[in-house]
Parts: structure tokens; sequence; C-alpha cells
């Protein structure tokens, strides 16, 4: 009875052939998923070599000075990014300074504060900001937001810090609506929805029966929110903030409208100056000659690579707050 039950052919071979069905299934669909992952890496590389080709000309003549120059000038062809590269970075760190409190209170009001019955049309609201186009907020930013800031906030900031050292020379005149800061305003309005929807979502993953546990201990909403909810969902959190910050590196038409378009580094931020996107989407249809062309396509090489390391930054934080939540919780 024994060797009957072992021999093969106690199996029905219809089994047998379905079996090897599956694992020939099983095969092709790893293919399938390998193929799929693969490519993305191509079309990484790819971008990443097109870009540097493109920009070869550029980077031979001028070599790091481009990293470290203002002067952006076509007509005798000396070029250099640095104003664009600042822009870049003091119109996306004031943006998300402004945007990730707004956010994730936003968040904390509506899963813990906010009535059931409003909680879904105010997500909704707040999802839309997200599917308008940025050129809506472009025009918008210059049109609405730029001639009140003109008229209103900026004379009365500057009135405000006019006797506080450093800060009279940050947020100084003349009020001309448009700059820096108004592009951040701008940008902080379009990243909102990121980092609220994102966080809002981590936060619906935390167990009921943790807040549910403080809460009969006696803790406030507040003592809950920032003991148990903001703790266990810390990693999707900072994720959102991330992938909010990606948007507002790159974002361009709504940038582009608000911001003046000056190659020149100001010390306030009421000043006009402009960012790598805005600079290759003003000029990049009338650049001419080989060198021109070229240092645009230089300047989106160095747009690339600094989302690239951001988004590899935040990774490596994601995982290593994961494994400091692993080893507390061990």
């Amino acid at each position: 009875m024994a060797n009957l039950a072992l021999s093969p052919t106690a199996v029905p071979e219809s089994k047998i052939a379905a079996i090897k069905r599956g694992s020939a299934g099983d095969a092709r669909f790893r293919g399938m998923t390998f193929v799929a992952a693969f490519l993305v890496v191509v079309i990484f590389a790819g971008i990443m070599i097109a870009l540097a080709i493109g920009a070869w000309p550029a980077i031979m003549e001028f070599g790091w000075s481009f990293l470290f120059s203002q002067k952006w000038n076509p007509v005798t062809e000396k070029f250099g990014a640095l104003a664009s590269i600042y822009g870049t970075l003091v119109t996306s760190f004031l943006a998300m300074l402004l945007a990730v409190p707004v956010g994730i209170g936003i968040a904390i009001f509506l899963t813990e504060i906010c009535p059931r019955f409003l909680r879904r049309p105010i997500g909704i609201a707040i999802e839309l900001l997200a599917g308008i186009p940025s050129i809506v907020y472009g025009i918008w930013g210059l049109f609405v937001f730029a001639p009140f800031f003109q008229s209103t906030v900026q004379p009365w900031l500057i009135e405000v810090f006019a006797d506080i050292p450093w800060l009279q020379d940050l947020f100084a005149g003349p009020p001309y609506g448009i700059g820096i800061f108004t592009s951040s305003f701008i940008l902080s309005i379009m990243i909102l929805p990121f980092i609220s929807a994102v966080t809002r979502d981590v936060f619906n993953t935390v167990p009921p029966t943790l807040k549910e546990s403080a809460y009969a201990m006696g803790c406030t909403t507040w003592e809950v929110v920032w003991r148990v909810v903001l703790p266990f969902s810390r990693a999707g959190v900072v994720g959102g903030a991330m992938l909010a910050l990606g948007r507002a590196l790159g974002e361009t038409m709504a940038v582009t409208f608000v911001i003046g378009n000056s190659h020149r580094i100001h010390e306030s931020l009421f000043a006009p100056g402009t960012t790598i996107s805005a600079t290759i989407a003003n000029e990049f249809t009338e650049a001419v000659g080989d060198l021109y062309h070229s240092s645009l396509i230089e300047a989106g090489l160095i747009l690339f690579f600094i989302s690239f390391v951001v988004l590899a930054s935040a990774q490596i934080m994601l995982r290593a707050l994961e494994r400091r939540a692993g080893g507390m919780s061990g």
C-alpha cells in the first residue's frame, strides 16, 4: 500500500499536465515582469545618456564653472547655471516649508477631527487641486495673486521686518509682486494635494485599536496624533513629502509666469529670479547656436541629477525609518 501511494502512476496525468502549464505560466509571468522592470532601467539610462550627449559641448567649454557662474549671455555665449540652480532649490524649499505643515494638518483634520459627512467633500475638493493644469495656476498667480501680493502683503512684510537684522534683507523691496517668494507660494498650493492626500491615506492605515487604547488611557487628540498616529505612519508621511518635492523641483509653467525670469541671485525673496525648468521653457525654442542649445541641455541634466539625488535620498531615509521602527518594535 505504501509503494502504491508513492508511485508516480498514482498521480493522474491531467494533474501533471496542469502543474506543468502552471509552471510555464509562472515562467512567462516572471519574464514579462522582468522585461517591464528592465524597460524602466533602459528608459532611465537612455534619458541620462541623451542629456549627457547633448550637454557635452557645454561641458567641454565651461567645465565646472557652469555650476558656479551667474553669467547667462546668449550674445557672447557665456553661460552659467548658478542662478537657475539657486532658484530651483530655494523655491522648492520654501514651497515645502509652507505646504508640509498645512498638508499634514489637513490630513489630521480629515482623519481625526472632521465630521464624517464633511470628510468626503473636503477630501475631494483638496484632491481636485491636483487636477488643475499648472498653466492655470500660473495665470491666476500672475493676474490675481501677484497684484494682491504687491499691493498688500509685500509692503506689510517689508515694514514688519524693516528693523530686524538679516530678515530686513531677506524681505526687502521694492514690491514687484512677482519673484522667488510668489513662485514658492504658488508651488506650495500645487503640491499641497499630494502631501495631504498621501498623508491622509497613510493615517487611515493606523489600526483603530491603537488610537482607541490611547483615548482610553486619557490621551487628548493631540497626544494621540503625536504619540500614536505620526510614529506609526512616519515613513508614509516622508514618502508623500518627497513625492511633492519631486513635483516642485520640476514644475515649469506656473513658476515661469510669476518668478520674473532673471538670471541673478538677489538677497531678497521678493526679487525676480529663475529656475532651471523656467529657463529651459523660456529659451529653448529661441536658442541659436550649438553652444546655447547645449547649455540648456546641460541645465536639464543638472535638474535630472538633482531630482535623482533627492529621490534616492528619500528612499534611503525611508529605509532608515523602517529599520528604526523595526528595532523599536523588537
